[in-house]
């Protein structure tokens, strides 16, 4: 059974997402075992779990690439449900994945607008890519969001693995993401690079936008995250403020030796 403690959480107002009794089977294998899980503007949640724990298939139906079998997802307090990731995009929820979804024989401006680009109609029959304009808001929202890269008309190719995130970040901020979920975002990056992403994550909770981080790596998430939610075999296990656990007790819920298991209200 999962406890409850009253936190501060209350003062949060509505959730932006509400998931509840969310459950998704394949075949004979209960990947995602009757969830709730919420998320309120302006909050950092850190998502976690050993492999097959059911993080990454909580995420993808929150992402729209899988329906639920049970359960219901509200975003805004409005019942949704996303048959693909573009309707989960047309409701503003973006995702980050590891390979950050980039073109990378592409510059920063041409992928911050991949698939949405602006056209600029020069026949009745004809439109061309008003790339000017792009790269006047590429340019716009890097500086809102003090992210520097080297030159917008170098490909992404040439950029450092941080630089890359970056731009990622930035693609979803520009269409104004009403949930961000990062997978994994300071794998294979090094410390200096790790130390930019979680000073982008600030930038953004300042600016009033939700997070997801799901991560292997306590360190990100007791660096950014406001609250944890452990996943295992399916099953939420945990729900706690950062301030109410440990890196020990998050790793004991993981793995299931602690059987004592924990929801912040």
């Amino acid at each position: 059974m999962i406890r409850t403690q009253q936190t501060l959480q209350t003062n949060l107002g509505n959730p932006i997402l509400e998931c509840t009794g969310i459950t998704k089977r394949f075949g004979g294998l209960t990947a995602v075992n009757n969830v709730d899980f919420k998320i309120h503007n302006g909050e950092v949640v850190g998502l976690v779990g050993d492999n097959g724990a059911g993080k990454s298939t909580l995420v993808q139906i929150i992402s729209g690439v899988y329906l639920p079998d049970e359960g219901q997802i509200c975003v805004d307090g409005e019942k949704v449900a996303f048959s693909s990731p573009m309707d989960a995009r047309n409701a503003g929820i973006e995702t980050i994945y590891q390979d950050l979804a980039l073109a990378t024989n592409l510059n920063a401006a041409d992928n911050i607008f991949l698939g949405r680009e602006i056209l600029n109609k020069k026949t009745k029959m004809f439109s061309v890519l008003d790339r000017k304009t792009m790269k006047e808001e590429a340019r716009t929202i890097l500086k809102e969001l003090e992210i520097t890269i080297p030159g917008l008309d170098r490909p992404i190719r040439e950029l450092s693995g941080g630089q890359r995130q970056a731009v990622a970040i930035s693609r979803s901020i520009y269409w104004n993401a009403k949930l961000l979920i990062m997978d994994e975002p300071t794998a294979a990056l090094g410390v200096p690079e790790q130390r930019k992403v979680y000073e982008l994550v600030g930038k953004l909770k300042e600016r009033n936008v939700p997070i997801i981080v799901i991560s292997h790596n306590m360190n990100d998430v007791f660096t950014v995250a406001d609250r944890i939610v452990v996943l295992r075999r399916g099953k939420k296990v945990a729900d706690v403020n950062v301030s109410d656990t440990n890196d020990e007790q998050i790793v004991s819920w993981m793995v299931g030796k602690d059987d004592d298991s924990k929801e912040s209200e």
